[in-house]
């Protein structure tokens, strides 16, 4: 698959977005800097997040919209969990499944995979078709250290792991 005309897709969805647009600040939820920003726009194909972030570890990350507006950390267990208070994924049906952003049986908040480049840019744009710009108020967008496989198996949740990245969206 080529890279380019799907970026070239992805890009084109971010300039037929509506006029309204959300920007929402990240932050490296282990040092507390800010590595950028998220954009949020919608579109007829759906709500497009385009990254602007830098300083991340390259790879695909697990990329959700999380119940809480909230990126801080939580007790669980007796172990400091980071963003922890952001909650689970967004899930306004209670389905309890963590799937694809484009099936009806799952996590509203469930969204494709963030690509983060080998000098730590994420600039690539991700749609996510069932997710409208007002669900995203009061929620907090979250970057996990691992990839997502919008599975519960073998892992739960898409296996993305640890919250490294949180931003919320007013």
């Amino acid at each position: 698959m080529k890279k380019a005309p799907l970026l070239a897709a992805l890009t084109l969805l971010t300039f037929n977005a509506s006029a309204e647009t959300k920007s929402v600040e990240m932050v490296d939820l282990n040092s507390g800097q800010v590595v950028g920003v998220v954009e949020v726009s919608e579109s007829k194909y759906g709500t497009v997040f385009s990254p602007n972030l830098d300083k991340l570890p390259p790879g695909m990350h697990g990329f959700h919209l999380h119940s809480n507006g909230s990126c801080e950390s939580s007790l669980k267990n007796g172990k400091r969990v980071l963003g922890g208070a952001a909650g689970g994924h967004f899930d306004p049906e209670h389905t309890g499944q963590h799937g694809f952003p484009w099936a009806d049986d799952n996590h509203l908040g469930d969204l494709p995979g963030l690509y983060v480049d080998s000098n730590g840019k994420a600039a690539v744009p991700v749609l996510a078709p069932r997710v409208k710009l007002s669900d995203i108020s009061g929620k907090a967008i979250m970057i996990h250290a691992g990839g997502d496989n919008h599975s519960d198996h073998p892992a739960k949740l898409g296996g993305g792991g640890a919250r490294i990245v949180c931003g919320v969206a007013k």
